[in-house]
């Protein structure tokens, strides 16, 4: 790879970075090209060197999102020791419905963060989603006996339950939301 070339994929890889990381912290629409362009100390006339368009570059910085959510979760498995084995639903809906992910949308699953903001958005953010919903449905399915029902149930609620947990402005009404989700999902692992 020439100098260039390595250049160029350099200043992409910086540009989706940046991307991914506004888009984790602030949503898809927090992107400006603009902005992006300067954060990353390049001039806006380069963007299209590097995307085809906004629509493109959010597709791609939302999968990268949705990717980093899915391997912090998995580090936070290993570092904690809560290592989910199949047929542990209660397990994963204890970290995944805590406080310390419900605090940290910018760390956390982007699917909770995100999902609402990307049924609104180009069609290349919606395939990107649908695509990371199915693959957690499918994840959540295994653990259930390969019951895709029960799993569509079990994502719907916990997605929701951390979304709303983040609405709420008592502390008390999260937590309780958060608490009322985990113990269904016991319920529904041993159902």
């Amino acid at each position: 790879m020439g100098h260039s070339q390595a250049g160029k994929t350099e200043n992409r890889e910086r540009i989706l970075a940046e991307a991914s990381r506004q888009v984790r912290k602030n949503g898809l629409e927090s992107v400006s090209v603009g902005e992006l362009m300067k954060s990353v100390g390049l001039t806006h006339g380069g963007f299209y060197g590097h995307f085809s368009s906004r629509a493109a570059l959010l597709a791609e910085a939302l999968a990268r999102a949705l990717d980093d959510g899915q391997k912090h979760a998995k580090r936070q498995e290993h570092t904690t020791g809560q290592e989910n084995q199949t047929g542990d639903l209660p397990g994963f809906a204890r970290s995944y419905l805590s406080r310390t992910h419900r605090d940290a949308p910018e760390s956390g699953c982007a699917i909770a963060a995100l999902a609402a903001e990307a049924g609104r958005a180009a069609p290349e953010c919606r395939d990107v989603m649908s695509g990371h919903v199915d693959a957690f449905i499918g994840a959540i399915s295994q653990m259930l006996g390969d019951d895709r029902e029960k799993a569509m149930v079990a994502v719907s609620a916990m997605v929701g339950a951390l979304a709303l947990a983040r609405v709420a402005t008592s502390a008390e009404r999260s937590d309780a939301i958060l608490k009322a989700v985990r113990e269904h999902m016991r319920t529904l692992a041993t159902d």
